[in-house]
């Protein structure tokens, strides 16, 4: 089993060519790490300068004392001193600058791969696990769900951008409904089946956070800021596994499950020309998030149920479905190994991912300062994990496009008709309401 501890500039400084070949293997050049080991022997080389000073500063103070106890004039020696004072404040100070230049650059050193990821460039070399369900065989060409939605008068796109911006949907009558619907369903499902405790955080959360969960300080373009340090969250991931950062959990406690609903907010600055219609790529949409805190020896097998538990969603729904490990080249920055699952979408004729179920290890648990007492008395870091369950607006194209009739009407499956009052079917709708 790796012992990798990321963030643990000791194990980097005695695996540097395994951290080397992990960054080649994720498609980065290793001159971050060159600019890291460079600014460290900066900082080793004035902390020493300090070290050298603050000793010479400790003679002369006894030097003063002796000259005064032998009634001797010590003007010379405190004038010494002064100066020494104030050449040990100046290198501290040019210790602390180099110092946070030092940190900076550490916090862009992304997770190490596991021994089992793929290694590839792109998502072209991410590798198939398993497909579930059958892609319906329609008799008709099958239409994208935003003109299902128009269709249905339950979508309305010109409309949210008039009001915000493009990339903004107005929900409307069944289908606010079923978006409603597919909430519960999924926090039912993960709170009464699968034992995960429901957590409603804020949607807003501090910059101590996003570090912690490695959303900045790389990916800063990526999200919306506001006033007062604050940020609207890109996922629940980021308020959840804070709850338990600069704390120290119990062994027993261990493995911890928590579920979130929330609101996700995103500028998909990179996105350019990308899904320009439609809900597959909204700058807010929602999302029902699992979240774990787990033992480091038990953290894969916490992952491979993770990765059920987000299926099982699909399952129910009756939604066909195909799970891909990521390469390394398409892994996340926090993660050391993730699973997509990506949803049948009929207008398209592909699969598009609907989660990402992640093992961190200790990346995140480090920034975050989240331990855990051992038996032993021992302070060791919990391994995170975490994977949509899943993304709702995702979940509500699926069921458009799948279960869409060729005269507009889209069937509700029948997991949700108890969530939405008995209804079957949303009908097509001739005059806004």
């Amino acid at each position: 089993e790796r012992k990798i501890k990321m963030l643990d500039w000791k194990w980097i400084k005695e695996n540097k060519e395994a951290t080397e070949e992990a960054l080649q293997k994720r498609g980065m050049d290793s001159e971050i790490l060159e600019e890291l080991f460079s600014e460290d022997e900066k900082r080793r080389t004035v902390q020493r300068e300090v070290d050298i000073l603050r000793q010479k500063r400790n003679e002369i103070s006894r030097l003063v004392a002796s000259l005064k106890r032998e009634g001797q004039d010590p003007q010379d020696a405190l004038r010494e001193g002064e100066k020494i004072a104030e050449e040990i404040k100046e290198k501290e100070e040019k210790l602390r600058e180099i110092e946070e230049q030092w940190k900076e650059k550490l916090l862009f050193i992304p997770n190490i791969p596991h021994s089992t990821v793929p290694v590839g460039k792109d998502e072209n070399d991410n590798q198939e696990v398993k497909r579930w369900g059958e892609p319906r065989d329609f008799s008709f060409t099958p239409r994208p769900h935003w003109e299902i939605g128009e269709g249905l008068d339950i979508l309305d796109f010109e409309r949210g951008a008039k009001i915000a911006s493009s990339r903004f949907t107005v929900l409307k009558g069944e289908g606010a409904f079923l978006e409603r619907a597919l909430i519960n369903f999924m926090l039912d499902l993960h709170t009464q089946k699968h034992h995960y405790r429901e957590i409603f955080p804020p949607f807003l959360v501090n910059t101590k956070s996003l570090i912690g969960t490695g959303q900045l300080p790389k990916f800063y373009e990526d999200l919306y800021h506001c006033q007062d340090d604050l940020h609207l969250i890109p996922t629940a991931e980021v308020p959840v596994t804070n709850l338990h950062s600069e704390e120290v959990l119990r062994e027993e406690q261990l493995p911890l499950y928590y579920v979130a609903y929330s609101a996700c907010f995103r500028r998909e600055a990179g996105s350019y020309g990308k899904d320009v219609r439609g809900l597959i790529r909204q700058h807010q949409f929602n999302k029902v998030e699992l979240v774990k805190f787990a033992l480091p020896e038990n953290s894969y097998e916490e992952l491979e149920s993770l990765l059920r538990d987000a299926e099982e969603v699909l399952q129910i729904l009756n939604l066909p479905y195909r799970v891909v490990a990521l390469c390394t080249g398409d892994l996340g920055f926090s993660a050391s190994k993730t699973y997509d699952i990506e949803v049948w979408i009929p207008s398209q004729n592909r699969y598009r991912e609907i989660s990402s179920c992640s093992n961190f290890e200790d990346f995140q648990a480090r920034r975050a300062n989240i331990r855990f007492r051992n038996k032993e008395g021992k302070m060791r870091y919990v391994h995170t994990l975490n994977g949509s369950g899943l993304a709702v607006g995702r979940t509500l194209v699926a069921i458009l496009e799948n279960y869409q009739e060729e005269d507009g009407t889209v069937t509700i499956p029948e997991a949700l008709r108890p969530y939405l009052r008995g209804l079957k079917s949303i009908t097509p709708q001739f005059e806004a309401r």
